[in-house]
Parts: C-alpha cells; sequence; structure tokens
C-alpha cells in the first residue's frame, strides 16, 4: 500500500514556487540571480495598514475571528463592492478567507463533483488547474494566443461547453498575461452563457486595481451573470500585504454559506490583525494606492521597450497586472552555449542558469510557447536583468 494519496502524488508543484526555490538554491552557491519569478509586489505595506494593524495588536485583538470574517470587515468588503464595481451585496454573501487562494478552493470544492467540467482559458494561473483537480474535476482548457492578447473568444467559450461544464474560471486583469477583458468582450462571453444557465463564473479580480485601461469591469455587474457569479478578489497585489493572506468572494448565498461550512472544517477564521489592517485598506481610498500603479505601468514601459530589442521575442501589451508573457517559441529547436531549447522550460532553465535571471515557463500556465516575466522589481534590477537576458541569447 502506497504511503501517499494518490491525491498529492497526482498534484503538480507550483511552478512559480519551484523556480523560485531553484533561485534560492542557486543564490547560496554565491551566483547573483535577478528573481523575476514571483508575483510579489516589491512595496512596503503602506504605513496606513501598518498603522492599523499595531492598533490591533495593542486593542488586544487575539481570539478566534468569525468563520467567515469580522462583521466590520465584511461591511468594508461590501462597500468596497459598491464603490469600485457596483455589485451590491449584503453580509451572508462575502466570505473572508486566508488568502484568495483558499477562497478558490472553497469555490472549488463546494460546487464540484466527480467528473464535472471546469472551462479555463489559457494561460491561466498555476493553481487554478490543480484546485479543480483536489475537487475532482476535470479541467477543460481554451488555448489563446498573442495574437488575440491570451483572451477568449465567444466562439472558443461555446466549442468548449459540453453538458459536464460546471464553471468557468479566468483572471482580469490576467496573471499570467496581464490581459483584461473589456466590458464589449464580458458581455459578449455573457451572452454565450445565457444560453447555459447551469454554468457558474469564477472571476478572480485580485489584480483589478492594476489596471491600465480606463476602467475594470467585472463580469459580475451583468444582470443576468450576478446570481451565478463568484466575485474573488483581496489585498496581496493592489496593496502590498501578500504575506498578510487576506482574501474574499461575493457571491449566491448558497455558495458562500457553502463556503463557511467547508472552511469551518479546515482553517476557521482568517488571521485577526489581519482582519483589521484590511478594513484599514478596502476603506481607504484608492488614491493612496496609486503611487504604486504608477510606478508599475513606468516599469511595464521599461520591459517592454528593453524586450522589443531582442530578437526572438515576440511581446504584446499587457494592460494590468505587473507581468509580460512573451512568446519565444522561435528559440525552439535551437542551441545555446551547447544547450537545446525543445520548450518553454528549457527556455527558461537556460535563462536561470546562464542569464543568471528567474522567470516561469509559459507550460506551468498552460501555455508552452511563453514565458513569465514579473516586472514587479526595481528599474535598476529589470534594466539589468533583460540586459543579461540578451547577452545570454546572442
Amino acid at each position: 500500500m502506497a504511503l501517499l494519496s494518490e491525491r498529492v502524488l497526482n498534484m503538480s508543484t507550483s511552478a512559480t514556487l519551484a523556480m523560485a526555490a531553484k533561485a534560492r538554491e542557486l543564490k547560496n552557491e554565491g551566483k547573483n540571480i535577478i528573481g523575476l519569478s514571483l508575483g510579489e509586489p516589491d512595496f512596503n505595506t503602506p504605513d496606513f495598514i501598518k498603522e492599523a494593524a499595531i492598533q490591533a495588536i495593542n486593542d488586544n485583538y487575539n481570539s478566534y475571528t468569525p468563520v467567515d470574517g469580522y462583521a466590520e470587515l465584511k461591511d468594508a468588503i461590501i462597500q468596497k463592492f459598491k464603490r469600485d464595481n457596483n455589485l451590491t451585496y449584503t453580509p451572508n454573501q462575502i466570505v473572508v478567507s486566508t488568502g484568495a487562494k483558499q477562497s478558490l478552493a472553497n469555490v472549488a470544492m463546494v460546487l464540484l463533483n466527480d467528473g464535472d467540467e471546469v472551462i479555463l482559458p489559457a494561460p491561466f494561473w498555476v493553481s487554478y488547474s490543480d484546485i479543480v483537480k483536489l475537487a475532482e474535476g476535470v479541467p477543460v482548457e481554451v488555448s489563446t494566443s498573442i495574437e488575440t492578447d491570451f483572451k477568449m473568444t465567444p466562439e472558443q467559450l461555446e466549442a468548449a461547453i459540453t453538458p459536464k461544464t460546471k464553471m468557468i474560471w479566468f483572471s482580469s486583469p490576467c496573471n499570467p498575461s496581464g490581459s483584461v477583458y473589456s466590458e464589449a468582450e464580458l458581455r459578449a462571453l455573457a451572452a454565450v452563457l445565457e444560453k447555459h444557465p447551469n454554468i457558474y463564473v469564477v472571476s478572480d479580480e485580485i489584480y483589478e486595481h492594476i489596471n491600465f485601461t480606463s476602467e475594470h469591469f467585472s463580469i459580475a455587474r451583468i444582470p443576468s451573470m450576478y446570481d451565478r457569479t463568484i466575485t474573488v478578489n483581496g489585498v496581496s497585489k493592489a496593496f502590498a500585504m501578500t504575506g498578510w493572506r487576506i482574501g474574499y468572494i461575493g457571491g449566491p448565498e448558497k455558495i458562500a454559506r457553502a463556503c463557511n461550512k467547508i472552511q469551518g472544517q479546515i482553517t476557521s477564521g482568517a488571521n485577526c490583525i489581519a482582519q483589521r489592517a484590511t478594513i484599514a485598506a478596502l476603506e481607504a481610498s484608492t488614491d493612496k494606492i496609486q503611487y504604486m500603479i504608477d510606478e508599475f505601468l513606468k516599469r511595464r514601459d521599461i520591459v517592454l521597450e528593453l524586450l522589443q530589442e531582442i530578437e526572438g521575442f515576440n511581446v504584446n501589451v499587457p494592460e494590468g497586472a505587473f507581468y509580460v508573457f512573451p512568446d519565444i517559441s522561435s528559440f525552439f529547436g535551437k542551441t545555446l552555449r551547447g544547450k537545446t531549447i525543445n520548450n518553454a522550460t528549457d527556455f527558461s532553465t537556460y535563462l536561470l542558469e546562464e542569464a543568471l535571471v528567474a522567470t516561469v515557463t509559459g507550460e506551468a500556465f498552460g501555455n508552452p510557447n511563453c514565458i513569465r516575466i514579473s516586472y514587479a522589481a526595481s528599474e535598476a534590477e529589470l534594466r539589468q536583468a533583460i540586459q543579461q537576458i540578451k547577452e545570454a541569447l546572442q
């Protein structure tokens, strides 16, 4: 009898975390690795949020929290949804979790049965597929390309739907591509889903504020989608609070109550101090984090300009998040410094070993022709990293 379960043996290791671990190993060997693999802002958490956390400690917030979050935090989330997304929720439709990743896992566990299909427009965030599999669902990948800015068309969605389709998951702005679905594009996808009333939508909007377009649009704003959309968000990215581990959902009450039930048996409520800090984050004007968004836009433009100077990199213009997702398939079949590049994983490994720059293979995101480069790093690091990549490919 095997010691470990088939569940864990069949699970992939997170590619982003695996690359970060490899980079750390090389750093420990004395190599100066520039890390562009993790999706983590390089800013400190804003002072007004840290001050709220300190106040919570001094106010003796140290007890177990309600499973679905403090009432005051749920109120702040409700106001945030109304202010930023024009969405109206009640407290029973909100669940606070230990990061948006737990929010996603909760939704998968309460909605999926064995064999239920989940449509994933590729590229998709690395954990989507394995979370679906853990819940005994079947990921159905819909390939997109740089020519469509890595966005799924209504025709592709219609073609992917079967009698077993239970959900569609996507992020906008997207990790890893930085693509942002416009209101018109989301309405076109909704028009397809209106013909299939039993399919639910998971809209991952964790990057909503890191958006270089005129407006972020939530698919739940479309009346026909409201009762079948679970909107997932959190404070990790826009507020530089990755380690605080707070995510949340807004969605149909029946689904939210089920998420509360399952969370009550796994982790219970999220960290008390982080929740109090999140109240301050969400109640504040988004003007307080605009400096980070402006800096990300500046870095994006620098990275695009520098990458376009490297022959073989095919790059589009991402409209949000803090990633570029270049197509590097022109290098496949070539031999560089004695190493043959057969796929994106080989290319990403080559950049780590020869350019001393950590990126992530697109294969982990469902796109084998690309790599993900995070520009959540200083301008000096980005310029140096791309210069090293350029030299390693000459």
